[in-house]
């Protein structure tokens, strides 16, 4: 690594731990023409911006970082990327609050920086918001997805960038159904990998195209 280079992270580090300075890495692209499928990375024409900002210092190189926008979108070496606002994000529900869960604009997430590889995991849940009662002793709640992106990027000292390398991407699958005239009254489905099946394995995406984050 050049003396510049050296410079550069640790200006970086320095700049990451004051969070009054409000550090910030944006990547701008086009909203998903599919909000809710993760295997459909098709772009609109309309702009998006992915935006993460450091709002906490946790020391040794962790932080917590406040994402908008929503994160990119892909498929294991697909030319295609959009910004997926809908799922990254998703939802958040406390009936005494809010009624129905409510969709979220920003989300917290975990980074980790060692000054040149910055790693960061954004954990959000989204729902259909289908519950229904269909009579009075039969139900069904919505289907809860829980899902997990940990992103992993280079950093361009030179270039003031962070370039996307790997994206792991989960998705689970919670709902439950019921009725009171079953001797099991309820059946609960639970599956912390569902991807394309049930019980399948994460999946580890490489970009098919360059994705550089930009820091402000």
């Amino acid at each position: 690594m050049s003396l510049i280079q050296k410079i550069s992270v640790a200006l970086f580090c320095i700049l990451l731990s004051t969070v009054a300075s409000a550090v910030s890495i944006v990547y701008s692209g086009f909203e998903c023409q599919n909000k809710i499928n993760p295997n459909d990375p098709t772009p609109t024409q309309t702009p998006a911006k992915s935006q993460f900002e450091v709002v906490e210092d946790k020391g040794d190189g962790v932080f917590i970082v406040h994402l908008t926008g929503g994160l990119p979108r892909l498929i294991d070496n697909d030319a295609r990327t959009c910004i997926d606002s809908e799922t990254a994000i998703g939802y958040v529900g406390i009936p005494e609050r809010d009624g129905i869960p409510i969709r979220l604009d920003t989300l917290d997430a975990t980074a980790y920086f060692n000054g040149n590889e910055l790693i960061i995991t954004v954990n959000s849940i989204h729902t259909d918001l289908s519950a229904s009662r269909l009579t009075f002793s039969n139900f069904t709640t919505s289907q809860i997805q829980p899902y997990s992106n940990t992103l992993i990027f280079d950093y361009d000292a030179q270039l003031s960038t962070f370039k996307l390398k790997r994206l792991i991407h989960n998705r689970g699958l919670i709902r439950t159904s019921g009725t009171t005239t079953s001797i099991t009254p309820f059946s609960e489905t639970i599956i912390p990998s569902f991807n394309n099946t049930a019980e399948d394995i994460p999946r580890v995406l490489t970009p098919g195209v360059n994705i550089e984050y930009l820091l402000k």
